[in-house]
């Protein structure tokens, strides 16, 4: 009938529409704290990621602070969840495993890396830079 709606087209259409709210788009600058634990000992640090997204790839670079950055040699998003690989730098560092868990302008999550000789998990606490 001209004029009816559709019940069905419309669900669809919300669901369309949730589904799209559910990816999180991180291009930008993120930046915090970085509370690194080698060996058993806590030490804090501050934590700075550039990132570009393009679909659910990511690139950039992470570490401290502007000064010292490394490339980010495989990252992804699902969902929520950000998955990096970030290069060690060039003193030798191992490569940083990060897992992220975005809401909003804010993430947090873990990170981790193993060396032969030390075995360093920390705590990512970033914000996104207005």
């Amino acid at each position: 009938m001209p004029g009816s709606r559709n019940p069905g087209m419309k669900i669809l259409w919300v669901i369309a529409l949730s589904a799209v709210s559910l990816f999180a788009d991180v291009t930008g600058k993120w930046s915090g704290s970085f509370d690194v634990t080698v060996d058993g000992e806590t030490k804090a640090d501050t934590a700075l990621l550039n990132l570009k997204q393009t679909g659910n790839k990511i690139t950039g670079t992470a570490g401290p602070n502007e000064d010292k950055q490394m490339r980010i040699r495989a990252g992804s998003i699902e969902g929520n969840t950000v998955t990096l690989e970030v290069e060690g730098d060039e003193d030798d560092h191992p490569v940083v495993y990060l897992t992220l868990v975005v809401d909003g302008d804010h993430m947090t999550g873990s990170a981790k890396a193993d060396s032969p000789d030390h075995k360093m998990t920390a705590k990512v606490d970033v914000k996104r830079e207005q």
